[in-house]
């Protein structure tokens, strides 16, 4: 892991890093020291690792419960290369979008491809963020809607570090095979009107979640109008889960 610059503000620290080509974002208590709980932090589509919820987001974690949290770039995103397979597949989604295919399903396929990427590299960089003395190998959460939830599913699915998730905003047949082996608690995020992802898919994908405890949020209003007070109710899932709040480091 190589880090690339540090800033500080507020009593967060921030970090940007580079581990095997992957561009990410790590954020702790200024002066951290020892182990503390994190949360992956996966971005939308067409976002960022350092995307305004994103950051918004990690700030809270750290000055609010004392967490860390960590963020990447997936593939053809932030300062990650062009690839030209995937820009490749998605003008192709696209055009078939334009035609009046539906887009759910186009969606879902093209983030199975890129999860089979995905996957290997979240697991890579929280064995390189572990491994800092300031983080440590605490409970791991996972954060992650629309893409950071088609993403996210077998990434969970497949992490046994993960202890606790909140996903939403996405919803496909192709999922419902990761999902049937997450048995850790998942806090669930619908929109009731979104227009990307059919209702009936995000409900399908909550109920094949194999979790003995999880719970299904459903607000109305678009895919884009996720209501802000469901990342206060994110902040008390994480600190029930992973660790109690604490607002010193």
């Amino acid at each position: 892991m190589h880090f690339t610059s540090e800033t500080s503000s507020e009593g967060v620290r921030e970090q940007l890093f580079t581990l095997d080509g992957i561009p990410g974002a790590l954020w702790t208590p200024e002066r951290a020291v020892g182990t503390r709980p994190l949360v992956l932090l996966g971005h939308g589509g067409g976002r960022h690792k350092k995307a305004p919820g994103i950051v918004a987001l990690a700030t809270r974690f750290v000055a609010e419960c004392g967490f860390a949290a960590v963020s990447v770039d997936v593939p053809g995103h932030g300062d990650r290369p062009k690839d030209e397979e995937y820009d490749r597949i998605a003008r192709a989604n696209q055009a078939r979008a334009d035609a009046g295919e539906e887009l759910a399903p186009l969606i879902a396929g093209f983030q199975a491809l890129v999860a089979r990427q995905t996957v290997p590299e979240w697991r890579a960089v929280l064995d390189g963020v572990q491994e800092l003395a300031h983080v440590g190998s605490g409970p791991v959460g996972y954060w992650g809607v629309s893409l950071g939830c088609g993403l996210g599913v077998p990434f969970v699915a497949a992490e046994p570090r993960v202890r606790a998730a909140v996903l939403g905003l996405g919803g496909a047949p192709e999922l419902a095979g990761a999902a049937a082996r997450i048995t850790v608690p998942v806090e669930f995020l619908v929109q009731w009107d979104d227009e990307r992802v059919p209702r009936a898919r995000s409900l399908e994908l909550f109920d094949a979640l194999a979790s003995d405890e999880k719970t299904l949020h459903a607000n109305p209003g678009e895919h884009g109008e996720l209501p802000a007070f469901e990342l206060d109710s994110t902040l008390r899932f994480f600190a029930r889960h992973l660790g109690p709040h604490r607002r010193r480091p």
